[in-house]
């Protein structure tokens, strides 16, 4: 999954869409070790506490959550997905495009 969200942060990220990973377990100096080794730059959340899992809904990982323009949730995977597949990216490129006027 680390590699799929950073090729999708690449891919999409100049095109608007924001891909942020969460990391439900390890501690903030855990996860800053792994961010370096694995050279992530998209962004890594902490969520010890369960307030962004409970926020959407996340029962299982991983999950991916979907985002509008408008900040509401408008979609949610749970298990891997193709998300750099064809179909994958023809998703995000459809959610990515402007609305209409």
């Amino acid at each position: 999954m680390p590699s799929t969200i950073e090729q999708m942060h690449k891919e999409f990220g100049p095109r608007g869409l924001a891909v942020l990973a969460v990391n439900i377990q390890e501690g903030r100096g855990v996860v800053a070790a792994w961010v370096k080794e694995k050279k992530v730059t998209s962004p890594v959340l902490l969520d010890r506490d369960g307030s962004v899992t409970a926020a959407y809904r996340v029962t299982a990982t991983p999950t991916v959550v979907l985002i509008g323009r408008d900040g509401k949730m408008v979609g949610r995977a749970i298990g891997t997905r193709g998300w750099t597949s064809p179909a994958g990216r023809a998703l995000l490129d459809a959610l990515l495009q402007p609305p209409p006027r």
